[in-house]
């Protein structure tokens, strides 16, 4: 029986897909596998029973990361699975801040007593006129699954659309609309784009990316839209740029001190995946992932870990070993094997960095000896005996 906690609420559609080979516990001392949302677990003792940690949703900034590595512990994450939601949100901030629909809104509601309001609204609405996005250039900086989605419906409603994604992989790129112009310079999307959307993951490479020196690049009046993480922005520098006229309006996803309540910026509270459709998305997706890990071994959508697929084992046994990503390691593996007249069937190796994922399929079962000795083998972190 596999037990699982969960830290956040988990909606239901994902948690029926748990089989009754599964258990939910109130121990988190006991649980194989967690299931999160936006609780952090830096501070947290992880079990030793802990063999997967999946978040429901794309951002991993609550998940000790490497200390996870370093025990053989598997975090997961759902790319794509709130694009949509997140996407839809992206094209509202970016009509919110074309055209004054918030001033509007807050004047009408100031009026509400005026009896004569809709002759009143006549006069008043020339304060709230904005512009129209159609025939605008909208810069997309990343193009992953959120990217590709923004940059395809803003095509549709005939804005002319750039994207900057060095890394842009096989698939989105497959998914995007040939009408996007893919540049290879970002300074391309400061200097010509209209609107400028950012979904780019929170790396050192990428924290801050959008800081005095890239608004000083950007055309006045530009609209800056932050629907990713608030510190791949210096916001005090666009604030700066706000003052200055160079910024027309920022519309960020993120409520913080540095932007709360300042003039030129439209402040969301993180509704980005707040929808029924992406929470339900987000807890299939987490679900399926561990389920496949902790049944098979099979790795997809890792963020620690390579991803690793050797279907359902058909064999007497499947060992899953955790390793550094070092020479000689398979050497080690297969002579232990072979020690005890163990023959494999099959066997992938997989690496990400600095640490590596062996999948094994042996046709006896693998002694609890030979478990021992691989655990002991220099540079391994975990082993797991799956079948």
């Amino acid at each position: 029986m596999h037990k699982y906690y969960c830290l956040n609420p988990i909606a239901r559609v994902g948690l029926d897909k748990f089989t009754s080979e599964y258990a939910k516990t109130e121990n988190i001392a006991e649980a194989e596998g967690i299931l999160v949302r936006s609780a952090s677990m830096h501070e947290m003792e992880l079990p030793e029973t802990l063999l997967a940690v999946a978040r429901a949703g794309a951002g991993v900034n609550n998940i000790p990361l490497d200390k996870c590595a370093e025990k053989g512990i598997v975090v997961f994450n759902t790319p794509g699975a709130n694009a949509n939601g997140v996407k839809e949100l992206v094209i509202a901030g970016m009509l919110l801040a074309s055209r004054d629909i918030i001033g509007g809104v807050e004047w009408v509601k100031s009026a509400a007593d005026d009896e004569n309001i809709s002759k009143t609204a006549e006069k008043e609405k020339k304060k709230f006129a904005g512009t129209e996005i159609q025939g605008k250039k909208l810069g997309v900086i990343g193009l992953g699954a959120i990217g590709v989605k923004v940059a395809n419906v803003a095509v549709d409603l005939g804005m002319e659309v750039y994207g900057y994604d060095p890394y842009l992989s096989v698939n989105a790129a497959w998914n995007l609309s040939r009408n996007v112009h893919h540049v290879m310079n970002v300074d391309d999307i400061y200097e010509y784009c209209d609107i400028i959307t950012i979904h780019v993951p929170l790396m050192d490479a990428t924290r801050g990316m959008v800081d005095a020196e890239a608004v000083s690049k950007m055309k006045r009046g530009v609209i800056l839209l932050n629907f990713a993480r608030d510190v791949l922005m210096d916001e005090k520098a666009v604030l700066d740029g706000i003052k200055s006229g160079k910024v027309r309006k920022y519309v960020s996803d993120f409520a913080n001190p540095t932007t709360a309540g300042q003039d030129g910026c439209i402040i969301l509270p993180h509704l980005g995946a707040s929808t029924e459709e992406s929470e339900d998305n987000c807890a299939v997706m987490a679900v399926e992932e561990m389920r496949d890990y902790l049944e098979n071994g099979n790795i997809k959508n890792s963020v620690n870990y390579p991803s690793c697929d050797m279907g359902v084992c058909s064999k007497a046994g499947r060992i899953a070993i955790f390793h550094k990503n070092i020479a000689n390691m398979i050497t080690r593996f297969t002579a232990v094997m072979g020690d005890a007249g163990i023959n494999i069937s099959d066997m992938t190796n997989k690496s990400r960095g600095e640490v590596a994922y062996t999948l094994i399929d042996v046709e006896t079962k693998v002694p609890e000896e030979q478990v021992e000795k691989l655990k002991a083998v220099d540079g391994v972190f975990r082993v797991r005996v799956v079948k």
